[in-house]
């Protein structure tokens, strides 16, 4: 056997300790993950109050479940850890390098622990995990009064303190020891010959940092947020359990959070102004319990629909969407009607829960974790089935744990679906006309009365058909035309199914889109009618019928729905019931920092708390006349309807109030 030669000798040498930095490294990293789930049982244990009835089988669920983000958030605290522990240079191995790298180490998790201990106790006031909005509630506090309230903390909760610093220790004594490689100088052989063989592990390092961080590497899948916690827990506090407080914060770094505001001092004239708490109703004239399938369509925009363009249909237009037209004749529509966002997770709180997009999508907020009024949740205590359907995978753009927190009972997507494979797009989800055909067969076997939503997705980039509907649908202008067109057919196949079962005539069919997409007319580009998706009420029996002028969002759905059935106890919603209105014609939305009001013919564009722009969108269509000074006391009137709403909505988002006091 030959004998090694030195550089040979130095190189294995070298490879035996850089094997064992990896294992040592993964060893630390395992080590942040015990400490997260002891500081994760340690939160449960000191609220235990506030966790009744939870038992042991379904806390190891939590825990199970809080693994995810707890990866999310040590690989986030650890980066430079991580880059530093396989740096493919042999200057790793230098003692000042491994003692630099042990110090990031310990101070960079002892804070991400700190975060948590530190929120055990300030849950208690909160009831949610602590954000980067801790930072804006105590902005106007001066330095000398946070050393006071931070002081008094550590005092009050010393106990705090002394885990944390129990911790601390934890982390120091079990970081453990690297070994160095042998005493000999590395020849350039070895440096190469290392460099060749750690660029590969610090790539895939990075691509498992990555994947930690978004929750997976799917492309369908929004990376990992705040309320992807509801869909592990049974009750939307256990949602605190599930989630970590670094993960709450890192995730709302780059987030806007809302600031309390103050426009006015007097609640009872605030109330006056614009009050979202609806208490209880009287019978309508005729109620009964409808069965509810409410259908959100991907980019359904106004534009493609010729029934919502009379004018242009005057002069041939014929849009994209034949079934709807006919739809849209035999149902309750309103011809000036809005999204209340730009993205699909703006659509599922607007449609389902009565909460608009202001500045973030809800979904992705601090705030998504508060307790919230979906249709479902207040419909379930009147024995009401509730589902909602996706064909995208399960964990899609964060549906399924939303459809969880806005209470659906059950959530319906690619994993339950029977034949996803044959059905398969290639990108998103199951194609339309199938999915739709698998909502019918489901909504005949569910227990009625029911209220179900469901969310489309073929209409959608990369603009795909199925193969056997290639060139059968109008081309139109744009790649968009001929997907909503298929989608069209594919509505057509649900209802002509659903019009067969005997369900059918005791149903509200309600049909909008997420948010408009591809636009191609110019009365459509405006900062108006960027929001202009349709709303279809259809009613199985034909109940009430026509095109209504006045204005709709989105946002009024819920409470309209609510309306119809005759749910009579209290609760929140930004929006109003359309057959009894209590604020007048109003839509509201938000887009790059402007929020925008509508009242009746006129549009207010408002920012950085003050008009900007006033337009009559009904006779201006392109808004090309800014009315801004014309009218000053309508003006004013608007302004102060649209800060009575901001008041309304950022304060009851930071103080948790989106159900009834």
């Amino acid at each position: 056997m030959r004998p090694a030669t030195p550089g040979r000798a130095g190189y294995l040498s070298v490879l035996t300790t850089s094997a064992r930095s990896w294992l040592m490294t993964l060893w630390r990293i395992l080590l942040a993950f015990l400490l997260f789930s002891l500081t994760r049982l340690l939160f449960y244990v000191l609220n235990l109050d506030l966790f009744p009835g939870i038992a042991p089988a379904h806390l190891a669920h939590l825990m199970r479940a809080g693994l995810k983000f707890d990866a999310a958030a040590i690989a986030y605290t650890n980066i430079l850890f991580l880059l530093l522990s396989f740096l493919p240079l042999l200057l790793r191995f230098a003692r000042p390098l491994r003692i630099a790298t042990k110090c990031v180490f310990v101070l960079t998790n002892a804070l991400a622990l700190a975060m948590n201990c530190t929120d055990t106790i300030y849950y208690r006031f909160t009831a949610r995990r602590s954000s980067l909005s801790v930072l804006n509630e105590f902005e106007n506090e001066g330095t000398g009064s946070m050393l006071r309230l931070s002081g008094q903390f550590l005092v009050d909760y010393w106990y705090i303190l002394l885990i944390w610093l129990a911790i601390v220790a934890l982390l120091i004594l079990l970081y453990g020891r690297d070994t160095p490689p042998a005493r000999q100088r590395p020849t350039l052989r070895t440096h190469l010959l290392f460099l060749i063989q750690e660029v590969p592990i610090l790539l895939l390092m990075a691509t498992i940092t990555v994947a930690a961080i978004r929750g997976d590497l799917r492309h369908s899948t929004r990376p990992l947020t705040l309320s992807n916690a509801a869909k592990y827990v049974n009750d939307v506090k256990e949602i605190a359990i599930v989630l970590n407080t670094p993960f709450s914060v890192y995730r709302t770094a780059s987030k806007k959070t809302f600031l309390r505001a103050e426009y006015y001092d007097d609640p009872a004239t605030l109330r006056a102004q614009f009050d979202p708490a609806i208490g209880p109703q009287p019978p309508a004239d005729s109620t009964q319990r409808y069965n509810i399938a409410i259908i959100i369509v991907e980019s359904l925009t106004r534009e493609y629909i010729a029934a919502y363009n009379p004018e242009r249909r005057a002069e041939g237009y014929q849009g994209y969407t034949p079934f709807l037209d006919s739809l849209v004749a035999q149902s309750l529509t309103y011809r000036h009607s809005f999204a209340n966002g730009h993205k699909s997770i703006s659509a599922m709180p607007s449609v389902l829960a009565s909460i608009p997009m202001m500045v973030e999508p809800f979904i992705v907020t601090p705030y998504s974790t508060n307790r919230v009024n979906g249709l479902a949740t207040l419909l379930e205590p009147e024995g009401y089935r509730t589902a909602f359907f996706h064909g995208a995978p399960n964990g899609s753009m964060g549906f399924d744990a939303f459809a969880k927190a806005a209470g659906f009972q059950s959530y319906y997507g690619m994993d339950e679906y029977p034949t996803p494979d044959e059905d398969f797009d290639g990108w998103w989800g199951i194609w339309d006309e199938p999915f739709l055909q698998y909502y019918a067969q489901s909504l005949d076997t569910m227990r009625k009365p029911f209220a179900t939503a469901l969310f489309t997705l073929s209409s959608h980039h990369p603009f795909h058909l199925p193969p056997q509907y290639q060139g059968r649908f109008p081309e139109g202008h744009l790649p968009m035309h001929p997907c909503i067109g298929y989608t069209d057919h594919a509505l057509r196949q649900f209802f002509a199914r659903v019009k067969k079962t005997d369900w059918y005539r005791n149903t509200i069919f309600v049909i909008t889109g997420d948010h408009t997409n591809q636009k191609y007319l110019p009365e459509y580009k405006t900062s108006v009618t960027d929001f202009a998706v349709p709303l279809i009420i259809h009613f199985g029996d034909g109940r009430l019928k026509g095109m209504r002028p006045e204005i709709a969002q989105q946002i009024d759905i819920t409470p309209t729905l609510l309306g119809l059935v005759g749910h009579r106890t209290p609760y929140i919603a930004f929006g109003q019931d359309l057959l009894r209105r209590k604020d007048g014609q109003m839509a509201i939305g938000y887009t790059s920092g402007v929020y925008q009001l509508l009242q009746d013919s006129l549009a207010l564009l408002y920012s950085e708390d003050a008009p900007i722009g006033l337009y009559n969108w009904q006779a201006d269509s392109l808004l090309e006349r800014n009315l801004i000074g014309q009218d000053s006391a309508r003006e004013q009137a608007m302004v102060r309807k649209l800060q009575a709403i901001i008041q309304q909505y950022n304060n009851r988002m930071l103080d948790n109030r989106l159900t009834p006091d």
